[in-house]
């Protein structure tokens, strides 16, 4: 076997160099390993830099004390999403409390690293059960609950206290699905100063679903759609992280770089839809042949799989798989809070969420920050962040969606132009709308009226 050239090794070198360096920048978004505190950064002024920064819209909650009551801490959309706000009002100088109304028994790896995180950040984490938490919502300038099921914590802990607190509670509601609808979650909802929801569908089907079934009125309420975090649009913006990404994570899952990879980068259950993705894949293979079209091979990728335990639904999609004999085109990914690679790795996102949808679906924006078009359910969230024609394809939910999701698959897998300017489009509209900074600034006027309505109350 011939030596390899000087060239290629250092090509390699740098490869590897270039691949330990990006994995550990990404290392932030995998909760699940042990965080470092970070060292302290002597501080640098705009002035020395040559930059004007501008203040932050939440700046006005600088020594603020907010309490935040999540009612889990899991790899979960509800819980990561306000450790984010945490991070925001940390990062203007408020006083962020944390509390978890409920915990496993025993020592969870997954618990034990968030606290470590935010503890690392300056947020204050104790018992939701104890005198501390009762003090905190007493003393504290605003109380946000996290999930409708957080509800449970007001009677549970607060007891008589309850009345004292609720005019300064914002209510930040995820679910969509019908089972939360329940009046011990919900019942004090008319009587805090507003609810904050992640979409107009979700916070349409709130306001009619709480006056029919419980007969009660939801209070004010605000419309507050995610944005990108900066880490993520650091690496979607540069192209030689995502090309070293690209090529590493498909060189891990077997495929060529000219290959077509369609993903589904969600936890691995019913409602997400992956079974009806697969048998779009499916039925998208059967379209390819009969027509005869000259396509590269196309892959699906199942991104949220848990390999340590097979559940009866993963392994419905698996028994799919080897029935069809597709194995060599299907690959299924544990779950991972690290998206960025196979965002990087991937060339469409099938977001195919079942039911009412994704209340938001924040992978949405992550592949479209990396230029990759949406296939994705017109339910939910979803349909009112992608562009149907424009920065991908809508198609139904449920079974009459299979065969529609099939022919845009075949669209995209045989019109390369398409699926780049689709992308580019679903590029822009991030950076029109769906930013860190444009999240900040909705969430910023939201605390402003409702710190009023608060004070007003008082």
């Amino acid at each position: 076997m011939a030596k390899p050239s000087t060239g290629f090794s250092t090509f390699l070198f740098h490869k590897k160099r270039w691949l330990l360096l990006l994995l550990a920048m990404l290392s932030h978004f995998d909760v699940g390993n042990r965080i470092q505190k970070p060292e302290k950064v002597k501080e640098t002024t705009s002035s020395q830099i040559g930059v004007v920064t501008s203040p932050s819209p939440l700046s006005f909650m600088k020594s603020k004390l907010v309490l935040l009551v999540s009612h889990e801490l899991s790899l979960s959309g509800g819980p990561l999403l306000l450790m984010e706000l945490a991070f925001l009002l940390r990062g203007v100088g408020a006083e962020v409390c944390w509390i978890t109304n409920q915990k496993p028994s025993g020592t969870d790896e997954v618990v034990y690293n968030l606290e470590n995180k935010m503890l690392d950040r300056g947020v204050q984490v104790f018992s939701a059960k104890g005198q501390e938490a009762i003090n905190t919502a007493l003393k504290a300038d605003l109380v946000i609950l996290n999930t409708a099921v957080a509800g449970k914590w007001l009677d549970a802990v607060l007891a008589k206290n309850v009345p004292r607190v609720l005019p300064k509670v914002l209510w930040w509601i995820h679910e969509m699905r019908g089972h939360y609808f329940k009046l011990d979650y919900v019942k004090h909802l008319p009587y805090v100063a507003g609810s904050m929801i992640d979409s107009h569908v979700t916070a349409e089907y709130w306001e009619n679903r709480t006056q029919e079934r419980l007969k009660i009125k939801m209070p004010k309420t605000y419309v507050v759609h995610l944005g990108n975090s900066k880490e993520l649009m650091d690496v979607a913006e540069d192209n030689v992280a995502k090309r070293v990404l690209r090529e590493h994570v498909r060189e891990s899952l077997g495929v060529r770089n000219d290959d077509i990879l369609f993903a589904a980068i969600n936890s691995v259950s019913r409602g997400k839809g992956q079974d009806l993705f697969l048998r779009s894949f499916y039925e998208s293979l059967q379209l390819i042949k009969e027509k005869k079209l000259q396509v590269p091979s196309i892959h699906a990728v199942i991104v949220g799989s848990d390999m340590s335990v097979q559940t009866k639904f993963e392994t419905e999609l698996r028994d799919f798989v080897a029935q069809k004999k597709i194995q060599h085109r299907v690959h299924f990914v544990n779950k991972t809070l690290t998206v960025a690679p196979y965002l990087a790795a991937i060339d469409v996102l099938v977001q195919n969420s079942q039911g009412r949808g994704e209340c938001f679906g924040r992978i949405t924006i992550e592949a479209m920050a990396f230029q990759l078009p949406v296939l994705g359910t017109s339910a939910g969230g979803t349909a009112e962040i992608v562009v149907n024609g424009s920065t991908g394809f809508l198609h139904p939910a449920g079974k009459e969606g299979v065969s529609p999701l099939a022919t845009n698959i075949v669209k995209l897998a045989t019109h390369v132009e398409k699926r780049l300017t689709m992308g580019k489009r679903g590029y822009e509209r991030v950076k029109q709308m769906f930013l860190e900074r444009h999240m900040a600034d909705r969430i910023a006027s939201v605390l402003k009226d409702v710190l009023h309505t608060a004070n007003a109350r008082q």
